[in-house]
């Protein structure tokens, strides 16, 4: 009966609430519905993106490292073979194929390279290599940080053209081996004494070469071979009479100017350089400096700052020297007369009284000229008044480089002595 009344009930509700329909346009907008944001995935959603990240940081940090290592050593191959330097306007050279810079490999060949800086094999020529400044633009490009820097690229500007072809001069004829065995007894031939030589002229009067005519060698004791004597610089013997032969007019040494031409020589006067005095490091290392000013070491750290200051060298305080020298009426005959200039070296007896004016003269004798006038020079150089006027306003002392306390207080400058005179009085 019970079960009558609900099913009775059921009906009637199911009557009153008819059940609904879903049309066909609303299941095709629910189909095309897209899918919810990542940023609404759970936890675990976002874990495994994170993850899959990861390794392809780590590929984009390897394939980096491989590129540089790739770089590094295509630099490594591309380097001078002689400033050990990434390569700039490449070089080949033939037909040993190895590659410089072409402003190194002119240096080379400038010094007298006759051969390939690398393996020292015979060379022809240096030519410009396409690819490899190809290979080069290619890799600046990609390691700009590896090119020259600006101050480099300008000097090999300066030395090497782009394009130019190079070629290697022809080795020289290789020295034959000297022979030990003859005995030092013996005199050896000059340059100019063998009739072929290279400088175009020979020895009238050719010394024999012991290791071929030992029984017509010279000895040494015999003196001197005739017509020759000594070099003054390295000390091998020259013939008199060669062009290349000078003489120094103040010690009567001779030189070759063959073995150092720029030692073994004798120049014009007022163009010679000093022996030892390239530079102000040298005046501040000699101790003649110091003698010729009586150990006053104030007086000259006070020349050596103005000489640094005015940027003079050596050379050019020996010129005005000579040119003070040469305005005097008797020029350089009281030198002469001092016996400032001793033979050193053997040659044949010329006369010193003689009126003849000197004309050339040795670097130890140009320096033996400008340690004896640096003195005077710097009295001359103080009265141009280029000096501070602490130390143009010294006052002069009476007894002047006689003076026995100069070494104490300065050279000219005994204003502080007066004072400390007074004060003594004083006390």
């Amino acid at each position: 009966m019970i079960e009558d009344e609900s099913k009775a009930d059921s009906h009637s509700q199911d009557s009153e609430h008819p059940p609904t329909r879903i049309s066909s346009h609303r299941i095709t907008a629910l189909s095309l519905k897209r899918s919810a944001s990542p940023s609404f995935e759970d936890q675990n959603s976002r874990k495994r993106f994170k993850d899959s990240e990861e390794p392809m940081d780590i590929q984009c940090k390897e394939d980096v490292g491989l590129e540089s290592k790739l770089a590094d050593d295509i630099a490594q191959e591309l380097e001078c073979g002689c400033c050990s330097e990434l390569l700039y306007k490449p070089v080949m050279v033939s037909p040993c194929q190895h590659i410089f810079c072409g402003s190194c490999c002119l240096l080379w060949i400038r010094n007298g390279g006759t051969t390939c800086p690398a393996c020292r094999a015979i060379s022809k020529t240096a030519s410009p290599s396409r690819p490899l400044q190809l290979v080069l633009d290619a890799l600046l490009r990609n390691a700009p940080h590896k090119a020259r820097t600006e101050r480099e690229r300008a000097q090999a500007d300066e030395i090497y053209t782009s394009g130019s072809t190079m070629r290697f001069p022809s080795p020289r004829e290789i020295s034959p081996e000297p022979n030990v065995n003859i005995s030092a007894e013996y005199a050896r031939p000059c340059p100019h004494c063998s009739p072929n030589n290279v400088y175009g002229w020979s020895c009238p009067s050719p010394i024999p070469d012991p290791a071929i005519d030992l029984e017509r060698a010279w000895r040494l004791d015999d003196g001197l071979p005739t017509g020759h004597a000594q070099c003054g610089n390295c000390e091998t013997f020259l013939a008199l009479r060669a062009p290349s032969t000078t003489r120094c007019d103040f010690c009567q040494t001779y030189f070759c100017g063959v073995g150092v031409p720029a030692r073994c020589s004798a120049a014009p006067i007022p163009l010679q350089q000093p022996q030892g005095y390239t530079d102000v490091g040298d005046l501040i290392q000699s101790s003649d400096v110091y003698e010729c000013f009586n150990s006053n070491t104030v007086e000259v750290e006070i020349m050596l700052d103005y000489i640094t200051a005015q940027g003079l060298s050596p050379r050019h305080i020996y010129r005005d020297i000579v040119k003070h020298i040469l305005e005097q009426p008797r020029q350089f005959r009281p030198l002469i007369e001092l016996e400032l200039f001793v033979v050193s070296h053997m040659g044949p007896s010329v006369d010193s009284d003689s009126s003849t004016s000197p004309h050339k003269i040795c670097r130890s004798c140009a320096c033996e000229i400008l340690i004896w006038g640096l003195k005077d020079w710097w009295i001359r150089e103080r009265k141009k008044g280029l000096l501070e006027d602490s130390i143009m306003n010294r006052q002069d002392c009476p007894e002047g480089s006689g003076c026995a306390m100069q070494s104490e207080f300065g050279l000219f400058n005994y204003g502080l002595l007066t004072l400390v005179f007074l004060l003594i009085s004083l006390l």
